[in-house]
């Protein structure tokens, strides 16, 4: 059975990796391993060593500590805001937010406060 970090972990590789645009295979050669071991650590079945965990932050430009964000209130934030406790995986959700950050800041302020009164409207 995986570990909730490991899983964690894994989900947000996933995540930035998706919203980077970088398939696994090319992750996996970044990092200078098999695509199949990124796959094992995204489902958190493997868990990722520092070492390969500071190569993957590297590839994919971002800190260490990106992965482990939101880890310890997570299942706090679901409940409270009755979005499904595993968003990442849905594919719809992540090429939403892609694209969201896709537009320039100015234009995603105005769709972000458009998202927020229909949101209160519904």
């Amino acid at each position: 059975m995986s570990h909730p970090v490991d899983v964690h972990v894994g989900k947000r590789i996933r995540h930035r990796r998706w919203m980077n645009g970088t398939t696994q295979q090319q992750l996996a050669e970044k990092v200078g391993i098999k695509f199949q071991q990124i796959q094992k650590y995204e489902t958190g079945m493997n868990r990722v060593s520092a070492s390969r965990l500071w190569d993957i932050a590297s590839a994919l430009g971002v800190d260490v500590s990106f992965f482990f964000e939101g880890l310890e209130s997570g299942a706090d934030a679901a409940a409270q805001t009755d979005l499904p406790g595993d968003i990442l995986s849905d594919k719809e959700a992540l090429e939403l937010l892609r694209s969201y950050y896709a537009i320039p800041e100015a234009q995603r302020r105005r769709l972000f406060d458009l998202a927020r009164v229909l949101s209160e409207a519904a």
